[in-house]
């Protein structure tokens, strides 16, 4: 489970990235990732106290996941509709728009079921709102596949030194050391 939140928590960022340029209300955006970030905490709650050990925090685990999880779903809908990467806002956004849709009416039967003590079905659910879950973040490689994301590390250096000054500098420090 912390795995996948992990995943969850770089989708998150990817797509923040993705976007930033292309928002105008840049506020959208941010809160889809700070949505996003809460779902991928509940989930590591989820994963580190299991309903045996400690049902209460798990069980506010399961609430953060599924409620800013449907919030991320329904945040990132909108976007996907309204910025339309290369025309295939409607292709992406309908689906998403559909399993959005999904995952509010199994979240709220969820609640509906555990509130009335019937477990066994709220877990069903629970299985049916986790493949819904898995299926919405899949849409992302529609958008994500005409994107290359690199990572450049870089050292700053204040005083830029020429090639020659780094020789010198190097060669005085292995004289120092002999």
């Amino acid at each position: 489970m912390n795995m996948a939140a992990f995943l969850v928590l770089i989708v998150a960022v990817l797509r923040f990235i993705q976007l930033k340029p292309r928002v105008l209300n840049p506020w959208l955006n941010v809160s889809g990732l700070v949505s996003l970030c809460l779902a991928s905490f509940g989930m590591t709650l989820l994963g580190n106290f299991q309903l045996t050990n400690d049902e209460e925090i798990h069980n506010i685990g399961t609430a953060v996941t599924f409620g800013f999880g449907t919030l991320s779903c329904w945040i990132q809908s909108v976007l996907t509709l309204r910025i339309n990467i290369r025309n295939e806002g409607r292709q992406a956004g309908i689906p998403r728009v559909i399993l959005a849709a999904t995952i509010t009416l199994c979240v709220i039967l969820y609640f509906i079921l555990m509130s009335q003590d019937i477990h066994m079905h709220a877990a069903r659910i629970q299985w049916t709102l986790v493949m819904c879950f898995l299926f919405y973040f899949g849409t992302f490689a529609v958008e994500f596949r005409h994107y290359r994301f690199e990572i450049v590390c870089t050292e700053f250096q204040e005083t830029f030194l020429s090639f020659s000054e780094n020789l010198s500098e190097a060669s005085e420090y292995q004289t120092d050391q002999v």
